[in-house]
């Protein structure tokens, strides 16, 4: 694996030329129908979900969206959902429930956006609603975290029976700035908190916290981009594959507790 300090591999996740969800979805997926609204509010293109075809199976796609050109990250709001973002997705969800669908999502997101107005329309109960409903989905769910993963913003589309990570990606509880500036009241030290926070992939992956990590090209996945999709795709196909053979009240419940021990010592033999 390419030997890159831990700040150094998030800025290469923050890399604007990085991989986007409409790559993803371009590369590895046909036929894709893009579904919009929360069909309560308003749609949310910080989020982008629909339906493909993976393979020839049929699955529902879901991922944080940042834009990639200034007018369109406005849009996004720089990938950092509203509470409409986070029902629109929990709807698809449901939905892929009701047709058997394997879900497949892509995180790549700040966190969620902390405005006075997403709270006001229900920020927090609409994550905390998806943590709930995703852990006892009957159907297969990958997540891919493929630059950052930021905070509940993040985990609201996490809760997978297999989470990958990208190389070069990042996955922490906020961002490195928030971390300094939390703990030495100092957001220049934002360097020294990426070793301490132990966010990058091979550190997740010793925690328990996911399961595989996908290879990038050496610099980033931004420098040969159709080496990262054929990578990615091996990973997707083959944890797809084993998942897929699974009932679906074991996917359910082994996803349960899967992230119910998570940060759970191992007890001590006595």
């Amino acid at each position: 694996m390419n030997k890159l300090t831990a700040a150094e591999r998030v800025a290469v996740a923050r890399h604007p030329q990085r991989p986007h969800i409409t790559d993803y979805v371009n590369a590895l997926f046909t036929g894709f129908f893009e579904q919009k609204g929360d069909r309560l509010c308003r749609e949310d293109p910080a989020i982008l979900g629909g339906i493909a075809f993976y393979h020839g199976r049929p699955v529902t796609v879901i991922g944080t969206r940042k834009g990639k050109t200034a007018e369109e990250s406005l849009r996004c709001n720089f990938g950092m959902p509203g509470p409409e973002g986070y029902r629109k997705a929990l709807r698809l969800m449901k939905q892929a429930e009701k047709f058997r669908r394997p879900v497949i999502t892509f995180i790549d997101t700040s966190g969620a956006y902390p405005g006075l107005e997403a709270e006001a329309r229900g920020q927090g109960e609409a994550i905390a609603r998806n943590l709930l409903e995703m852990s006892r989905l009957t159907v297969p769910v990958l997540a891919v975290v493929t630059g950052e993963g930021n905070s509940g913003g993040a985990l609201a589309l996490a809760v997978a029976d297999r989470v990958l990570m990208l190389e070069n990606a990042v996955y922490a509880i906020l961002s490195p700035e928030g971390f300094a500036s939390i703990l030495w009241r100092d957001a220049g030290r934002h360097e020294e908190a990426c070793e301490l926070m132990k966010l990058t992939a091979p550190d997740l992956l010793e925690l328990g916290v996911v399961d595989d990590i996908i290879p990038e090209p050496e610099g980033g996945a931004h420098l040969d981009p159709v080496q990262a999709f054929r990578e990615l795709d091996r990973a997707i196909s083959r944890h797809m594959n084993a998942l897929v053979k699974e009932s679906g009240q074991s996917l359910a419940a082994r996803r349960y507790q899967k992230f119910r021990k998570m940060g759970v010592p191992p007890k001590e033999e006595t």
